[in-house]
């Protein structure tokens, strides 16, 4: 019953994303009243808000004459991770795919913009919940029946119940990720609609904050779940799948950056990163998806790689022809001086491009190396630290110069730069004589320094400057600068000075890293509730500190022939001991073990935390002025829209 729901749902969704479509083209051509497309739109919010409601009661109820419960649900999981595991799998997060874009689309179907640019809007998102909705329906549909019934279910990926983020992570990059879909469908509708000019960009900057934030919230929880669930002792990894998440985060930075800047729509410039962000979303989406990557974080292999790949290719050619279309209406030329803040978040612009360029093509080397050499290439570390990295310590020295560059020109500007370029000089003086981390982590700490003392040092002058109603922004803005440059400092400390070791000891033993060591009291061993665990007993020691007992563990899930470690992490507030169970002795007598000690570490995450608030603050000061001054996202007073436009029908 509850599979014959959920695929009719799915069909209704596709017939309603379909009439959609039409009647947003409709108003679009032939400036019909919007009404009927509005409705139409909650239609299909409301069959994707269905076939959700539909999948998650069947795991609920243990219903396993439904493929996806049969393959992904058990009656041995906690609740929480039976109502997580809707996006455990590649089905079921199609559906929450789905709902979030159905989300997105009455949420703007419910604003009043010009009647034109909108509607062409509506009908590019329209058109890609049509294409998610097909895909759902006849490639990866979650409510297919299974013959016989299974008495019971696998469960989700033991790995995915490890951690409670599961039940935020997810979610918020789908956020992230499909709120892209907005300034995408802008900057298609732009030419389209005949528009010309920053007209758009106001419209699209609102909605493009958000997602930002809450794809920087969701890459930052995945590299915590990584770092606290895998085992392995950190982060990141450049793994294609983490690569994926970053690439449209980059170059929606890049989008938020220019569309700030004077001209900044000349040459389409801002079109085409609007553009490359959401098509970088489908990029990751073809390349979880497809099985085309073998990664922790990736789908199993599906039919649906071919039709991903070629939606990724419409989307590309669609961006192309509309990007480099010319408008009417010629672009303004604008002067700015070569020392301005305008060159210099061009710059920035381009800094962030070339990284994500150099990110994308160590990403799908591997794949195309395979096909064209015959033999598959991998692409690791190392490549990244050779050059993405040097590029991010440039991209974080320009964000450090871009507050002092005010009117006044180069002499202001020197003077302005004084107190941050000293700080700097005297992080690299004490940090390298104490510790000497090494050139690398050695510049990323000055140039954090940099960045820190120069954004502090104007945030004063800045919020006095501002409007009343620019105060939030600016704050905001401030606060995730000092988020990215956290996140560098977390980055390069755990990096240069965090030490590992792993050794298999026995019963009495000690296994030691600096000035932490483990003591191997004894190992217990469990069974039950469809999963065997073995637990290692830990006297932790460290200068300064107390003895402590840790208990890092090994679970083995029957179910699905998997063993994962649950690593045993003891925070400090300067470092983090990280001790991982990895094998244990069929006596009991001895374990394999890893610790290692992970300094700074803390900063990545309070980094990463007041990065992603920051940008929904910036997101809330965008929204109020606009509110206060009784004017429309695109400038104009509502009374002028409506007789010019007639947006209200």
């Amino acid at each position: 019953m509850l599979g014959e729901l959920g695929t009719a749902s799915l069909t209704v969704g596709l017939l309603c994303a379909v009439l959609t479509a039409l009647l947003w083209l409709r108003v679009a051509l032939f400036s019909a009243p919007a009404r009927p497309a509005r409705l139409a739109t909650a239609a299909t919010f409301a069959a994707a808000a269905v076939a959700c409601g539909v999948l998650e009661a069947a795991l609920l109820r243990h219903d396993f004459s439904v493929r996806f419960v049969a393959e992904n649900g058990g009656r041995q999981v906690p609740l929480y991770y039976t109502v997580t595991s809707l996006w455990s799998a590649l089905d079921g997060s199609l559906l929450l795919w789905l709902l979030v874009l159905g989300g997105y689309a009455v949420l703007l179907a419910g604003r009043r913009y010009p009647l034109r640019l909108h509607a062409y809007a509506m009908t590019v998102l329209s058109a890609v919940a049509m294409f998610f909705f097909a895909l759902s329906c006849f490639a990866a549909n979650p409510f297919r029946t299974v013959d016989p019934v299974p008495a019971d279910g696998p469960g989700p990926n033991p790995l995915l119940q490890q951690h409670p983020a599961m039940g935020v992570h997810p979610p918020l990059l789908y956020a992230g990720y499909i709120g892209l879909v907005v300034p995408f469908a802008f900057a298609l509708a732009a030419p389209l609609a005949g528009r010309q000019g920053r007209a758009w960009l106001r419209m699209a900057r609102p909605w493009t904050l958000p997602a930002w934030a809450a794809l920087s919230a969701g890459i930052g929880l995945g590299a915590w779940w990584s770092y606290a669930v895998l085992g392995w002792g950190g982060y990141w990894a450049w793994d294609p799948v983490e690569n994926a998440s970053l690439l449209p985060w980059l170059t929606a930075t890049a989008f938020l950056h220019t569309a700030l800047g004077r001209g900044a729509g000349r040459a389409g410039w801002n079109r085409v990163l609007a553009c490359a962000s959401f098509v970088l979303v489908l990029l990751g989406t073809f390349l979880t998806r497809s099985g085309a990557v073998a990664s922790v974080h990736a789908f199993t292999d599906s039919p649906l790689g071919p039709v991903l790949f070629g939606f990724v290719l419409l989307a590309v050619v669609a961006s192309t022809v509309l990007t480099g279309r010319r408008t009417a209406e010629p672009a303004r030329r604008t002067g700015s001086p070569v020392l301005s803040r305008n060159t210099v978040v061009l710059v920035n612009g381009v800094l962030l491009v070339t990284l994500a360029a150099v990110v994308l093509i160590g990403t799908v080397f591997p794949l195309l190396s395979g096909p064209l050499a015959g033999v598959r290439t991998s692409v690791g570390p190392g490549y990244y630290q050779r050059t993405a990295v040097p590029l991010a310590i440039v991209l974080l020295l320009a964000m450090g110069v871009t507050p002092a560059l005010r009117a006044g020109g180069w002499t202001r500007a020197v003077r302005r730069l004084a107190v941050p370029g000293g700080v700097a000089l005297a992080t690299v003086a004490v940090v390298g004589l104490l510790s000497r981390p090494g050139l690398p982590a050695l510049t990323a700490f000055g140039t954090a320094a940099f960045v820190l003392a120069g954004l502090v040092g104007e945030l004063p002058d800045r919020l006095r400057r501002a409007g009343r109603g620019q105060r939030v922004g600016r704050l905001a803005g401030t606060l995730a600068h000092c988020g990215i440059a956290l996140v560098a400092v977390g980055v390069a400390g755990s990096s240069a000075y965090g030490r590992e070791t792993e050794r298999t000891v026995r019963t009495g033993e000690t296994l030691r890293v600096g000035d932490a060591s483990i003591r191997l009291v004894g190992v217990d061993r469990t069974g039950g509730a469809g999963q065997m665990s073995a637990r290692a007993r830990l006297r932790l020691s460290e200068s300064g500190r107390a003895e402590r007992t840790v208990t890092p563990a090994l679970r083995y899930h029957p179910a699905r022939d998997t063993a994962v470690t649950v690593p045993a992490i003891d925070t400090g507030l300067l470092r983090d001991t990280y001790v991982t169970l990895i094998a244990v002795s069929p006596d009991s007598g001895s374990a394999t073990l890893r610790l290692a000690v992970n300094p700074l570490v803390g900063l990545l995450w309070a980094g990463g935390a007041l990065t992603s608030v920051a940008g929904l603050g910036a997101a809330i000061g965008t929204a109020r002025p606009r509110r206060r001054s009784g004017t429309t996202p695109g400038g104009t007073r509502p009374a002028t829209v409506a007789a010019r436009a007639r947006v209200g029908r």
